[in-house]
């Protein structure tokens, strides 16, 4: 007995022609800023000239890291220039840092929402899991769908991506704060506000932070994935090397995608550390 197969996958394009004949001018707004995002950090990465600009990320990561993390720097970054790669590692950057900044800004009140509310939790940690399995490639078909080809595309994509570390460990690190604490806050008066922002946040901070240092780490993956829609940076490199078989190109790519990843690693890890001091 053959059973019918299920019209999942035509159903699936349906809703996907419903959202776009009815919400067109939505995601209008949504390419618009995302691409205005895209363009203004980039065009702030990109105003000054690069060794200017790699004096100032070195000099932050002393800041933030001291010298060992500041020499990485100099060295990584003065490689990626030496390379001819500067422009385009700026083009990768500032995609990482919208699509990182949008993730996060979603994903801490939902996770702060999780926290709270155990429905909430429950309706979403299904979803997340479906999120975090599914192959990255898949993010590319409704985001081209939805925004065509180009950045905005390749940054939807990686928010979609990237964000469900930040939802989960959001609401891990709230569930995690000692009860006896919460009990303690109750009971001097401290409204649900007080408790949350002068609270929970602040004890919860390094596991909120771990969960952005993954969300960054997944938007920089995504990122290089997402050249194969159009979206520009060293990605596109790295595609086009792949698809030519020039195993040098590509490894250039490669190293200036290595040198980006530890940098904004490194950075996030140790931020948290200048809060402490």
């Amino acid at each position: 007995m053959n059973i019918p197969k299920l019209p999942l996958g035509r159903l699936i394009e349906q809703i996907e022609e419903w959202l776009t004949l009815y919400f067109g001018p939505v995601f209008d707004f949504i390419h618009a800023v995302i691409g205005g995002m895209v363009e203004g950090i980039n065009a702030g990465l990109t105003f000054l000239p690069a060794i200017a600009v790699i004096l100032l990320i070195t000099a932050l990561a002393y800041w933030i890291g001291k010298w060992r993390l500041a020499l990485f720097a100099l060295i990584g970054l003065l490689l990626i220039d030496n390379l001819g790669l500067w422009a385009p590692s700026m083009q990768s950057l500032a995609l990482v840092l919208t699509a990182s900044v949008l993730a996060v800004l979603i994903g801490v009140p939902i996770g702060i929402l999780c926290a709270q509310s155990a429905a909430a939790r429950n309706v979403l940690t299904p979803i997340l899991d479906f999120m975090q399995t599914m192959p990255a490639f898949v993010y590319l078909l409704p985001a081209v769908s939805f925004f065509s080809l180009g950045v905005v595309p390749g940054v939807i994509a990686s928010i979609i991506f990237a964000i469900p570390p930040t939802i989960r460990l959001t609401s891990l690190g709230i569930r995690q704060v000692s009860p006896e604490l919460v009990e303690a806050a109750d009971a001097f008066g401290s409204t649900p506000r007080q408790k949350l922002f002068k609270l929970q946040l602040p004890l919860a901070l390094p596991t909120i932070m771990a969960g952005i240092n993954q969300t960054i780490m997944l938007s920089l993956s995504m990122v290089v994935i997402s050249s194969m829609i159009g979206a520009q940076g060293v990605g596109a490199y790295v595609y086009r090397a792949v698809s030519q078989a020039k195993t040098g190109a590509g490894f250039e790519a490669g190293i200036a995608i290595v040198v980006l990843a530890i940098l904004l690693d490194r950075l996030t890890q140790n931020a948290l550390k200048i809060k402490h001091k």
